[in-house]
């Protein structure tokens, strides 16, 4: 396996469900962490909407609620899923991990690390830091929270990546 893809990595759903990243293979993703209680909270509708203009297409949104930042995500398992709903999410959102430090989720270091994923180097400064992924789960680019979702830059990302020819 490609050590420096996503697919090695396995995450947990609200219900506490395991889940490799590897079901995700051949989709381009936006991966988001996301909380109930910040200033940025209202991208979680434009998260949907983005999703929605992508509908048809290999384009999924990962949504991981952290705690990380002025403790902003109180919630718990399926009150966040109750939370996210409520604002339309029709991408899978997880169970909250910590996003940055010394006890990050695997797939936060990861994307720290650029040794690790090949490209680049970052860390969340706040909730909504988006990672944007290509098919074969390699890390391409990042966006800091105040880039909104439906931003042309990362739409006109998102659509040169779903149309460039596959990879041999």
């Amino acid at each position: 396996m490609d050590n420096t893809s996503i697919y090695r990595f396995s995450v947990q759903k609200l219900n506490g469900e395991e889940t490799d990243l590897s079901a995700y293979k051949g989709k381009v993703l936006l991966i988001v962490n996301t909380a109930s209680q910040c200033g940025f909270t209202p991208q979680l509708k434009e998260l949907a909407e983005l999703k929605k203009q992508f509908a048809g297409r290999d384009f999924e949104i990962l949504a991981f609620p952290s705690n990380d930042f002025g403790q902003q995500e109180p919630l718990d398992g399926q009150a966040i899923g109750v939370f996210c709903e409520n604002y339309g999410a029709n991408y899978p959102v997880f169970d909250k991990i910590k996003v940055r430090g010394a006890y990050a989720h695997p797939l936060y270091r990861f994307f720290a690390d650029k040794k690790a994923n090949g490209k680049l180097a970052s860390s969340p400064r706040w909730n909504f830091h988006k990672f944007l992924v290509d098919q074969e789960g390699h890390v391409v680019d990042f966006y800091y929270p105040f880039t909104k979702p439906l931003s042309s830059k990362i739409r006109k990302k998102i659509d040169r990546l779903l149309t460039a020819p596959a990879k041999q």
